[in-house]
């Protein structure tokens, strides 16, 4: 069997996880609450929200991921999911959002690679204080400095956000494989009728019982 150039890897936001995990249990606990406890028409209304957000928060927060191959990237958004050959893409760009762009021009969000402003500027500090650091050739206690880091931090190269070491990565990846015969092909995008669906049957209920409420 032929070992792949390339190790699948998998791309969440940890933050997002979490918090959707939190909303889901809330939403739960009061949406249980009135259904057990609910007079009149509470219990229907507490089942469509239920049937509303549920879908929701688990489009926004649990279900974007990124899947980077060796020869495609997939892109799962709350409701989409792009597959792109790496042939196809034309740049990784990283601003006020990470954006995949083919090379029709098209782009796609990265919802899963999520850019932090503030961890932008926590390590641009890190960086500028590791190369003050180095220019007065302080040493202290929290270790050596070689090349402008610390040696007990065991960081090479520049500081970098986290989600920007990620972009990093996948532009490299787009180096090596952008050209490889078996990384060419069509995009495919596919919509989450399997998220939308149940969100917006919990939506027309809601508005229904709103109505003749």
């Amino acid at each position: 069997m032929t070992t792949p150039l390339v190790k699948d890897r998998i791309y969440r936001s940890p933050q997002a996880l979490i918090g959707g995990v939190l909303l889901l249990a809330i939403v739960g606990w009061l949406g249980i609450d009135a259904l057990l406890r609910g007079h009149g028409h509470t219990p229907w209304l507490a089942l469509a929200a239920m049937i509303l957000l549920v879908p929701l928060v688990v489009a926004f927060t649990l279900r974007p991921a990124v899947f980077a191959g060796e020869d495609r990237l997939r892109v799962r958004n709350p409701f989409r999911v792009i597959t792109l050959p790496w042939g196809e893409i034309a740049a990784l760009r990283s601003g006020y959002s990470n954006e995949v762009i083919d090379k029709s021009g098209a782009k796609y969000q990265l919802w899963a690679v999520p850019v932090s402003l503030r961890s932008r500027k926590r390590a641009a500090r890190k960086q500028t204080r590791a190369e003050s650091d180095a220019r007065g050739g302080r040493t202290g206690s929290a270790g050596r400095v070689f090349g402008g880091l610390r040696e007990s931090e065991g960081v090479s190269g520049p500081v970098r956000a986290e989600t920007d070491k990620i972009m990093d990565d996948l532009r490299r990846l787009l180096e090596q494989r952008g050209e490889a015969e078996s990384a060419q092909g069509e995009i495919t995008v596919r919509w989450a009728y399997e998220v939308a669906a149940p969100a917006i049957a919990g939506a027309v209920l809601l508005a229904i019982l709103l109505a003749i409420g």
